[in-house]
């Protein structure tokens, strides 16, 4: 037995022979195949996220294939944008010409309208007048607001009967009086 223990304690202790360690496979085989075994974990990680978010419906192709063309149809609805507002604000301007040209045509025919009522009655008045004998006759007198207020223009028509050909001599007054208010001014 102590032979034993001494065969033990020379294998294993300070007297024990010299050993040399050598390794099977050299270091920088070994960091290439670390790095090597790295990359291929990478790349089935990536490969896993890629399909997991194909999985879930999250594609980067198909998102980018539609954002695509969600891009081409906003540039042609802008494009349709900039057309119809072209339209509108041409026919607003011709909206506008239309409406002044109504203004101005209203303005036309209040006056003709206007003018047509005087020449209606100018017409109605010859057609209605009488020689009077000798006599100065004062016809169609109108009293009309001038462009400053309290001052009024008038107009009336003076006839002499009688013969033609002789010229009147003599005067011709008017006076006026108006109320206002109920009281004489």
């Amino acid at each position: 037995m102590l032979r034993l223990i001494k065969r033990i304690r020379g294998r294993f202790g300070i007297s024990a022979p010299k050993m040399t360690v050598r390794t099977h496979v050299a270091w920088y085989w070994r960091w290439l195949g670390m790095v090597a075994a790295l990359a291929v974990s990478l790349v089935i990680a990536a490969w896993l996220y890629d399909a997991g978010r194909r999985f879930a419906g999250f594609d980067r192709s198909e998102t980018e294939q539609e954002l695509a063309q969600l891009r081409a149809s906003v540039a042609k609805l802008e494009e349709e944008m900039r057309h119809l507002r072209s339209i509108a604000n041409a026919s607003e301007s011709r909206l506008k010409i239309e409406q002044s040209a109504q203004t101005q045509l209203g303005a036309q025919v209040k006056a003709l309208e206007e003018q047509n009522t005087r020449l209606k009655e100018d017409l109605a008045f010859f057609e209605n007048l009488t020689p009077a004998v000798d006599k100065l006759s004062i016809h169609r007198f109108k009293v009309e607001p001038d462009a400053l207020p309290g001052e009024y223009r008038y107009r009336l028509l003076v006839l002499q009967g009688g013969r033609r050909d002789r010229e009147f001599h003599g005067s011709m007054q008017l006076s006026s009086a108006c109320m206002t208010t109920g009281k004489m001014v």
